[in-house]
């Protein structure tokens, strides 16, 4: 009888053991299917999430007149969008131009635009000639908005639309970019070039970015309101390195941020050029005023044809705008035809003979506007050097109603990211893009594909004035030096700005 319980409860205890494992398989077969079928589904909505969320349920809910149909494209993981990608291309491999060669060959050529979603926002990728001379002329649906604008200046002419940009806009252009103008700034910028170049000559080996960065500065302290190098300068120039960078922080307003940095720097500099402005008005009242020649001045003297004239905050924040707009953009042009001439040494040739024929017809150590502007191949340097930069590689817009393109629909409040750098660099809009041929300027371009100065109202108010600068900066280094790069194979970096990752620094010495 012992036995035969002894053989119950052995039986009784396999059964519980058999149950047990049956029970795991059960739990085994439901993780199983969890992995297997539920986190692959999950996978799938974070990878199309905003595609969905923006494609089928943002844009369903509109009544845009033309359809609700977005241009082709991938917008990427959510809150992130398509960063990675982006910063890939640009920041990793170095290839900026494959990130939209890569749309190219996933989506064709379409209507030369791609949805996404970058630096936060869902965006439309505008690439081809057609699609951008759009979107430029169209002022009343794609508007510019500068980041961080309060940094700027809220009165700026990057700030301002309508009738105040058409009124502001000529008061500045009439201060920097008209032939008079242009005329009296050539006469300021060239004694610091000259006197650079004779230092940089001594040393031997420079960084050009740097050094470049150094005299453009100077002579923008000197145009803008005639400051010389001293105190007030080097508080302008400290201040100025924390207010490039506000702008292109997130605005967060909390000390130790860059965006409450810039909010103080620009205070500082507010603070210096309205002192300048007050002891300038201060002098007109007492009758003690002496023209100045300087973008101050001239903007206080402007009046439109209402006989209005600008007030003290609108003159405060163009200043500081054009400074911002016009400083980092001049000295990157000005280093990349340094790094461009070393490196197509025929091309230096061609522009020393032009140069220099004018050197020894003008037998006078400055030129004026209107020489330089008349030399055809320089100026073929200046443009082409430019277009091969991109200095400006993307240009924002931001929709403000919906807009139906070609059967597609652009939502209100997108991001609109008008890729100019691709226009550049296609083979489609120019022969052998990368390769530095100012004479390829001799032929017309094609429509809507030179836009390294924007377009439509809001092209460069100062587009002339960097073509001088350039200009003037590569007589009087031709004329006089030559050079070669330290490092001809250094890599370059595209973020924020391109740029050789040495500076292209260069061995330099008298000719």
């Amino acid at each position: 009888m012992w036995t035969d319980y002894k053989y119950l409860g052995l039986v009784f205890i396999s059964f519980n053991y058999q149950r047990g494992e049956i029970q795991k398989d059960r739990r085994l077969t439901m993780w199983l299917a969890v992995v297997l079928g539920v986190l692959p589904l999950l996978g799938w909505l974070l990878w199309w999430w905003n595609d969905i969320w923006y494609g089928l349920v943002t844009a369903s809910l509109r009544t845009s007149k033309g359809g609700t149909k977005l241009p082709p494209g991938y917008m990427g993981l959510p809150i992130i969008g398509e960063m990675f990608t982006f910063l890939w291309y640009f920041k990793i491999l170095k290839r900026p131009d494959d990130y939209i060669n890569l749309k190219r060959q996933k989506y064709g050529d379409g209507i030369g635009m791609y949805t996404t979603h970058l630096f936060g926002r869902p965006s439309i990728i505008v690439f081809s000639p057609t699609a951008t001379k759009y979107v430029f002329r169209d002022e009343e649906s794609f508007i510019l908005e500068w980041p961080n604008v309060e940094i700027v200046g809220k009165t700026a002419l990057v700030a301002v639309h309508g009738k105040k940009h058409a009124r502001l806009r000529t008061f500045v252009s009439r201060s920097i970019n008209q032939p008079e103008a242009l005329r009296r700034i050539a006469h300021i910028v060239q004694p610091r070039m000259i006197s650079a170049l004779k230092s940089w000559a001594k040393r031997g080996t420079i960084n050009s970015y740097k050094e470049i960065k150094k005299v453009t500065f100077a002579n923008i302290g000197m145009f803008f309101a005639s400051f010389e190098p001293g105190p007030t300068m080097d508080a302008l120039g400290q201040a100025f390195i924390g207010l490039v960078s506000g702008i292109r922080s997130y605005p967060l307003n909390i000390p130790g941020f860059a965006y409450h940095h810039g909010l103080q720097c620009r205070k500082t500099s507010v603070t210096i050029f309205r002192e300048e402005l007050e002891r300038r008005k201060k002098n007109i009242d007492d009758g003690n005023a002496k023209p100045m020649n300087d973008l101050m001045d001239g903007l206080m003297k402007l009046k439109d044809e209402d006989g209005s004239q600008l007030s003290d905050i609108e003159i405060l924040d163009n200043i500081i705008s054009i400074l911002v707009a016009g400083y980092e953009s001049t000295t990157l042009a000005s280093m990349w035809a340094v790094y461009y001439l070393a490196k197509y040494p025929k091309v230096l040739e061609k522009l020393g003979e032009e140069t220099m024929s004018l050197k020894k017809s003008n037998n006078k150590e400055l030129v004026t506007s209107d020489e330089i502007l008349k030399m055809k191949y320089t100026m073929k340097v200046v443009d082409e050097t430019i277009r091969l930069a991109n200095i400006a590689a993307i240009v924002f817009r931001t929709t403000c109603q919906d807009v139906n393109y070609k059967g597609y629909t652009i939502p209100k409040g997108w991001n609109v990211m008008l890729w100019v750098r691709y226009l550049h660099t296609d083979p489609d809009n120019f022969n052998d893009p990368m390769c530095f041929n100012p004479d390829r300027w001799d032929a017309l371009m094609a429509p809507g594909t030179y836009q390294v100065f924007g377009g439509g109202s809001r092209i460069c108010a100062g587009n002339m004035l960097a073509r001088l600068q350039i200009a003037i900066f590569l007589y009087h280094l031709s004329t006089g030096y030559k050079w070669e790069l330290v490092n001809p194979d250094a890599k370059v970096t595209y973020l924020s700005h391109p740029k050789p990752e040495d500076g292209a620094e260069i061995r330099i010495q008298k000719l």
